[in-house]
């Protein structure tokens, strides 16, 4: 499909969903970030009217913009709705046409290739930073030594970008689909991108064109299922990129499973390889923005012997945490509640989902008195599987020299340039830190 075709039918999408809204405002009264975000006296129809005007006229109050900007892709707005709209859906449209209104093509162009290089730089050197070169085939960012496949795979499974920051899960991924005789191909990184970046940016042209390259890649399993990983990935494709290519008249290239569901789906072949018990009283890191995923997370948590879940009193709000920095101070805020709340409810660990979590979390573990685990991690280890954390390891000593040593191994073997390296471990790991270590907790 061109591009020109896919923005067409993205327009045609907006404009359907335009003519469908009510503008009962719904959407904004069930959105938990109105209020944080300094809108909650705000009246629900006129800033729901707002968004209509920016995508229809290119235009609209403050108050219906700042409602946009500070969207973190929660989608209880989704299930307020009535009459057929994604309202997550309109708002994303929403800072797409502020950002078409503010810069001209070229600049958006500029900046998207910008955040793609930067994605592609931070990824490629993390994972080389802690990954041989037969993990890093197994994950798809190698080329294999072994002869190329004969026939298709039954499932693709989809890693999307940033979770290769934090590869232990993605292997983790791997190592229970093997368990469960699961029959996939890993697909993901840089080269098949899912246009996030360009998304952000404006740039729709560019967007169309990764789009199709990477759904093409996606398609090629016997089921046409992929089973992906990264909530940022599943949205865009599932909102965005899929619904345009079936409007734009193409067939349906293929479904999209997250992964905690399709292990949820496949609880009862799990459950024979839960065999150790993991003595451990455990919080789920919580956000809801794909439905359904929270509550497969917790009820695999729940078919861990000896695991115990405490539900901490914190908002579960956003996509994943890296879409919370909208709102910088209430990111900050909630997550040392949260940390807080683990402490006071005495868990032994903190267990997240998503890679952003985990990479925005793991480090507090020098801190305070409980681990930061992944969900694969638990599960694992019940099944007598473990993949080292070596993001957490380095992100702890919080050190660039210490890193640098500790990594100089394989930066060697994988032709790392140390000014590089020390860049992405500046910017890319101990920057990505929203609330800073606290010292040592009681």
């Amino acid at each position: 499909m061109q591009s020109a075709g896919f923005e067409d039918a993205l327009s045609a999408r907006v404009g359907d969903m335009l003519d469908a809204c009510t503008k009962c405002g719904a959407c904004f009264e069930a959105c938990p970030i109105a209020a944080p975000a300094g809108l909650g006296g705000a009246d629900p129809k006129a800033v729901v009217s707002g968004v209509l005007d920016v995508l229809r006229l290119g235009d609209g109050p403050e108050e219906s913009k700042k409602w946009a900007k500070a969207c973190m892709a929660s989608g209880e707005c989704i299930k307020a709705c009535d009459y057929g709209v994604n309202p997550r859906f309109l708002l994303t449209m929403t800072r797409l046409a502020l950002m078409r209104a503010d810069k001209d093509a070229t600049e958006r162009r500029k900046q998207g290739v910008t955040a793609f290089r930067k994605v592609g730089e931070d990824v490629t050197v993390l994972s080389r930073l802690q990954l041989s070169e037969d993990a890093l085939i197994r994950l798809g960012q190698r080329p294999s030594k072994e002869k190329p496949r004969t026939e298709l795979p039954d499932v693709v499974f989809y890693t999307g970008c940033n979770v290769l920051k934090t590869p232990h899960i993605a292997l983790l991924c791997l190592d229970i689909m093997d368990a469960l005789g699961t029959d996939y191909q890993v697909m993901g990184g840089p080269t098949h991108c899912c246009g996030t970046a360009q998304l952000r940016s404006g740039d729709i042209d560019t967007l169309g064109r990764f789009a199709n390259n990477t759904i093409n890649k996606l398609a090629q399993s016997k089921s046409k299922q992929v089973l992906a990983w990264c909530p940022s990935c599943v949205m865009q494709f599932s909102e965005t990129v899929l619904p345009t290519v079936e409007r734009a008249g193409a067939e349906m290239p293929f479904d999209l499973t997250p992964f905690m569901r399709f292990l949820h789906a496949n609880l009862d072949a799990l459950r024979p390889h839960l065999n150790a018990r993991v003595e451990m009283t455990v919080a789920l890191h919580r956000h809801p923005g794909i439905a359904g995923v929270m509550e497969a997370a917790e009820e695999l948590l729940s078919a861990v012997p000896g695991v115990r879940i405490v539900k901490l009193d914190v908002p579960a709000v956003g996509l994943q945490s890296v879409n919370l920095a909208t709102l910088p101070k209430y990111k900050a805020e909630l997550q040392l509640r949260e940390l807080e709340a683990a402490r006071k409810a005495g868990v032994d660990a903190l267990v997240a989902v998503y890679h952003s979590d985990h990479r925005e979390l793991c480090a507090h573990e020098r801190d305070w008195p409980f681990r930061v685990l992944n969900i694969l991690e638990v599960v694992g280890e019940s099944m007598g599987i473990r993949q080292d954390d070596h993001y957490k390891s380095l992100k702890i000593k919080q050190d660039v020299d210490a890193i640098v040593t500790d990594a100089s191994d394989l930066m060697k073997r994988h032709g790392v340039d140390l000014d590089t390296a020390r860049k992405v471990i500046v910017n890319g790991m101990l920057g990505d830190q929203p609330l800073p270590l606290q010292g040592r907790q009681a």
